[in-house]
């Protein structure tokens, strides 16, 4: 599969400032990836430095002078992503309550509703689940709301799907993490979060909101939950995001997606 994602961010800073981007393709084994990241500021290129994060991403810290500054990235992603690998420190990490997944406060809710549910038709009783009593509402939900208020509120966007799936699969004690991607076929386009939950031998993919084909799906960053994965953060000073344009699309048609299947993320 062959797949083009890119991100244009625009932000400002009032003062110098340091910030940490997660824009960039994991490069996972198996995946072939040329790519080009560039922070502009004033016509100049700033200097970036790289950090490896856990499952083969990448984050980018730079200092950004007072004023405008501009945020390019273009990727070309060929092959597909080796099946991640079975960690069991990771899975212990996974199984713990974080701070947007209160798997903790929802575990004796999510051990009722899914009593009696097998292992391996978890994933997809949780998914309908969260699909069919949430509503897909940008701006109805803020940026400290956690899955609680998400289950309260019964709307979001893809992080609070993906809050609520984790801390309903946690509740029950499978492993769960979310993973930032780029999604072809979504829409609105836009960086993307989905659920990777432990079954079956394997980490496979949870998307609540079905707004793209799960196989097409292209790692960012992985984590416990969005504080791990933010495309932006600001380390020092005060960074305002002006604009950002994501594009992540596949030659040819999109995949079919069988919502009932198993699907690695690759």
């Amino acid at each position: 599969m062959e797949r083009t994602v890119g991100a244009e961010l625009e932000v400002t800073a009032p003062v110098e400032s340091v910030v940490e981007l997660q824009v960039a393709v994991a490069r996972a084994p198996g995946l072939v990836v040329e790519e080009r990241l560039e922070v502009i500021h004033h016509g100049s290129a700033l200097e970036v430095t790289e950090v490896e994060t856990d499952h083969y991403g990448r984050l980018h810290t730079v200092t950004l002078p007072a004023g405008p500054s501009s945020i390019s990235y273009r990727a070309r992603v060929s092959g597909r992503a080796e099946p991640p690998a079975v960690d069991l420190a990771d899975l212990a990490v996974h199984r713990r309550p974080s701070r947007y997944a209160q798997s903790d406060a929802i575990a004796p809710f999510a051990s009722a509703e899914f009593a009696g549910v097998a292992p391996n038709d978890l994933l997809d009783a949780v998914s309908s689940w969260v699909g069919t009593r949430l509503s897909y509402v940008p701006g109805a939900s803020g940026p400290l709301d956690g899955a609680v208020d998400t289950l309260l509120g019964g709307a979001g966007v893809c992080r609070d799907y993906a809050h609520l799936v984790l801390a309903l699969l946690r509740g029950v004690g499978v492993p769960a993490r979310l993973v930032a991607v780029y999604a072809p076929g979504c829409d609105p386009m836009d960086f993307h979060a989905v659920v990777e939950a432990h079954v079956d031998g394997g980490w496979h993919v949870v998307d609540a909101t079905a707004l793209a084909p799960r196989s097409s799906l292209v790692r960012i960053a992985t984590g416990r939950d969005a504080a791990d994965t933010a495309f932006l953060a600001t380390v020092r000073g005060d960074v305002r995001l002006d604009r950002s344009e994501v594009t992540a699309v596949v030659d040819g048609d999109l995949p079919d997606d069988d919502l009932g299947e198993l699907v690695v993320l690759g």
